[in-house]
């Protein structure tokens, strides 16, 4: 079972109807109306959601100016995944319908949060990260421990843009990686949540990343994890840190045996190859791949 957290900014569009870098307002986290202009737009996403059969959770204003996020019940791996990917298309479309243009890319504004794309998972119908005296089963830790020794070299796939890697490190977006009871800057984090609500949530993933190919990966270094019994670092540890960059995590991917047990070999040949070409033409032109993906992730 896998439960998501999405967030996107909502844009002003210019007289022709594109994008402009001009939030929807100047509203902080939580803050309601009249600072919070994209209530409506909100109501109207999950209005339209309910009645495709996609029951979100909750909805509120984010961190940053014009953005917001809206978090969904759990389901199965492949339920959430293309419930993810209905969600992207209303949003975009619910926006449009305001005069706006809604943005999943990672880091559309320097100076602001970006944004992740939350997960939270169970086993077999059991949760596994209820807690029991403060306590993480056993399972949950080698789960946890599965997911934090194969981070780096799946990160492509979490982390798919150059933007992507702008966004880690800042506000409260992971860089090392670690995991914590608690704190939201980790990678891991295991939030406080009333009894029956246990979860874990892996926080450096983003929108922009394809969600079956993401959710597949996680899932498997869980449980890799479970099965090999991996002994879990104590919180606030860290055994290293998430890629610079695309081209290291590029580099890192295509070394990765781990991968290639998870994903057919010609769907990893081809995302490599069209994340290379992604690298190139943002070494040659950061802003016009900025732009580009501003308008369509």
């Amino acid at each position: 079972q896998i439960g998501t957290e999405y967030e996107f900014y909502l844009f002003q569009s210019d007289d022709a109807g594109d994008v402009t870098l001009h939030p929807q307002d100047c509203a902080g986290y939580m803050d309601v109306s009249p600072l919070d202009k994209g209530e409506n737009v909100r109501r109207d996403i999950c209005l339209t959601l309910e009645n495709m059969g996609i029951i979100p959770e909750s909805s509120h204003h984010e961190h940053g100016p014009g953005q917001n996020e809206i978090d969904f019940q759990y389901a199965g791996a492949l339920k959430a995944a293309d419930n993810a990917m209905s969600f992207k298309t209303t949003v975009r479309t619910i926006a449009n319908q305001y005069g706006l243009c809604a943005s999943f890319l990672p880091k559309p504004l320097r100076d602001e949060s970006g944004y992740g794309l939350h997960l939270s998972t169970e086993r077999g119908g059991i949760n596994i990260f209820e807690q029991q005296d403060g306590q993480l089963s056993l399972d949950a830790q080698h789960a946890i421990a599965g997911i934090l020794g194969r981070i780096r070299e799946i990160s492509l796939f979490l982390n798919p843009l150059p933007s992507s890697y702008q966004r880690l490190g800042c506000w409260e977006a992971p860089k090392r990686i670690n995991w914590s009871f608690g704190n939201r800057s980790q990678l891991v984090r295991i939030p406080a949540a009333h009894p029956g609500a246990g979860r874990m949530e892996l926080r450096s993933p983003d929108p922009a990343c394809n969600p079956y190919l993401a959710f597949a990966l996680v899932l498997a270094a869980a449980m890799e994890g479970i099965t090999e019994v991996t002994p879990l670092q104590a919180p606030l540890d860290d055994s290293g840190s998430l890629p610079e960059s695309l081209e290291e995590a590029i580099s890192l991917a295509e070394k990765s045996a781990f991968i290639r047990e998870v994903l057919p070999e010609n769907v990893i040949d081809a995302y490599l190859a069209e994340k290379k070409k992604t690298a190139a033409r943002f070494e040659a032109d950061a802003n016009a791949v900025f732009q580009q993906h501003l308008r369509t992730i």
